[in-house]
């Protein structure tokens, strides 16, 4: 390259690289020889990957400018999603958000989309978190766009303290309260699927050409309360469960939530969890066994809460 050639542009754009499966991805990519940009709602964080990560706002209201950012990229992976409504941030924008950077990634180029879904979704879901990631799943089908689908169940681990939401809560929970409310008879079902498999799986999808929709889950599944006292057991916490009506248990959520100033369980997150839409139909997908790290990581296991507020909807 001449001292005058301007340096080429990443062709490869991973959104919300400074967040957490998207960080996975990006470093996999990274790890490659790839040079890479993101799209983020917080452009302004630290940047963990320094000069091999170009970042740039997503633009949602600004689709051309939207577009001009993904000039060059050939393969976009997408994890962009909100786990619940909060304020302006509603389902209905994500899935306006998520169409409009589908348009723009196929008005700049874009050949490829691997887009990070959700196990279980449904047009006919009574969930709006299902149904809308239904509705995005159909509008990457249609965009003539190449496409692969990755269909988590619930993704767990890392390599920090409070990188996951609900199993690292879960284990911050029992690290400080005698007592753990269980909405129900806890005999509803959890498939986690580590991070890292995770975005084994995205990257190798990435990199084919074909169309191909896949879940990403673990080997092994737990009814809700195997994982509580599976997780009370590697802290090495003694366990009181109560079993309590769902409204209870989420009374109880929202009492804690204002404690620590976070939203730590839905409504919504409630009725899929009882409804067993954390499980794959399929055969699995990841190999690393969630027993096995907790085994080596309960020291990382609820140290510190993971606050989805402070993650996602503070600047």
């Amino acid at each position: 390259m001449s001292g005058n050639a301007l340096p080429r542009r990443p062709s490869i754009a991973v959104t919300g690289a400074l967040g957490y499966s998207g960080r996975y991805i990006a470093r996999r990519l990274i790890d490659r020889g790839q040079r890479i940009m993101t799209l983020t709602g917080h452009p302004g964080r630290p940047n963990p990957f320094g000069e091999a990560v170009t970042i740039a706002p997503f633009n949602f209201e600004h689709p051309a400018a939207l577009a001009r950012s993904l000039e060059g990229v050939e393969t976009l992976y997408n994890t962009y999603w909100i786990r619940f409504s909060r304020g302006p941030a509603t389902y209905d924008r994500a899935q306006r958000n998520t169409k409009t950077l589908f348009e723009a990634a196929k008005a700049a180029g874009v050949k490829r989309v691997l887009h990070i879904s959700i196990a279980n979704p449904s047009p006919d879901s009574p969930l709006p978190y299902y149904r809308g990631k239904a509705d995005v799943e159909a509008a990457l089908v249609g965009s003539g766009m190449t496409y692969g689908i990755l269909r988590p169940t619930l993704l767990f681990g890392g390599a920090g303290l409070a990188e996951d939401i609900l199993l690292n809560n879960i284990a911050w929970l029992l690290r400080r309260f005698p007592i753990f409310v269980i909405p129900g008879d806890g005999r509803y079902h959890l498939q986690p699927v580590h991070v890292e498999d995770a975005a084994d799986l995205a990257v190798r999808l990435g990199g084919e050409t074909g169309n191909v929709i896949m879940d990403a889950a673990g080997p092994e599944t737990f009814t809700f309360e195997e994982l509580v006292r599976l997780t009370a057991r590697a802290v090495g916490r003694r366990l009181w469960i109560v079993h309590a009506p769902p409204a209870l248990a989420l009374l109880g959520a929202r009492m804690v939530g204002l404690f620590v100033g976070d939203v730590i369980l839905t409504r919504d997150e409630v009725k899929g969890l009882m409804e067993d839409l954390l499980v794959s139909k399929e055969a699995p997908t990841g190999r690393r066994r969630l027993s096995a790290w907790l085994a080596e990581n309960a020291h990382l296991a609820g140290v510190r809460y993971a606050s989805e507020v402070r993650r996602h909807f503070r600047p």
